[in-house]
């Protein structure tokens, strides 16, 4: 039986990654199209598109998301969104998630070298390359402006995947200065299910069922120095562990 579920399961990969593929083929002509556009107005497009693409692969892939609020959500609001990253799905869990905010993602600069993929991706994200200093001042400098005009940002305070069986991994300072810096509140969501759905030791390992993203309160940042940036990073830490360990996420018992 176990056998038979495996062959099921290698079947069902094969057929998740030609959703993929076929659903970035479709978009890509209109990706190309906004080149003729303003940076702005063509990163715009750009979500637009790609959480349609989010939207018709997962229906397709069987994966049925759900939006769960443990604290209001401001539209309108600009937050320093902060996720936990435990699996390559995280891409269109997150564009479903935050479909009604108007949002940037940093993303890692080496994605972009995926072929087709990649030439979305570098036209969606801000991206870095976390090695080099001088590409991270400008990545940050690139969220600084997002925020200013009154976006939203998304990072992965863990910069990769969480590959242990805690909660989370180590926090990088980035989010947190930057909030600190802009005076922007941060808003954590929790991805519950993405490591059930795809782990990230294999792209094989594919299943169909519920994705569910966790909106918990807002931190707020006013009157904060970058004095206070590891308290700060210590109190988001502490906030999104609990959570996490209070809806049993299975990566603790793997």
């Amino acid at each position: 039986m176990r056998l038979i579920l495996r062959i099921l399961q290698l079947i069902y990969s094969v057929y998740a990654m030609l959703v993929f593929v076929v659903c970035m083929f479709l978009i890509l002509p209109f990706v190309v199209l906004t080149s003729f556009f303003s940076a702005s107005f063509q990163s715009g497009i750009i979500y637009f598109l790609a959480t349609l693409w989010a939207d018709g692969a997962m229906f397709l892939w069987g994966i049925r998301h759900k939006n769960i609020y443990e604290a209001p959500d401001d539209k309108k609001k600009p937050y320093v969104f902060v996720f936990n990253h435990i699996s390559y799905i995280d891409i269109p869990i997150l564009l479903k998630a935050l479909r009604h905010h108007s949002i940037r993602v940093l993303g890692k600069a080496e994605i972009s070298a995926i072929p087709i993929f990649g030439f979305i991706y570098k036209r969606a994200v801000i991206m870095v390359k976390r090695t080099d200093s001088a590409d991270r001042a400008k990545s940050i400098a690139a969220l600084k402006k997002a925020l200013a005009h009154n976006m939203s940002i998304v990072l992965a305070p863990e910069g990769t995947f969480n590959m242990s069986n805690k909660p989370l991994a180590a926090f990088y300072d980035g989010a947190f200065k930057i909030a600190i810096e802009t005076q922007t509140p941060i808003k954590p969501v929790l991805f519950l299910d993405a490591y059930d759905r795809l782990h990230y030791n294999s792209v094989f390992s594919f299943t169909p069922g519920k994705s569910r993203a966790v909106f918990l309160k807002e931190i707020t940042v006013e009157n904060y120095t970058l004095a206070d940036l590891p308290v700060l990073k210590q109190q988001v830490y502490s906030i999104m562990e609990e959570a996490l360990i209070r809806y049993k996420v299975t990566w603790l018992n793997s």
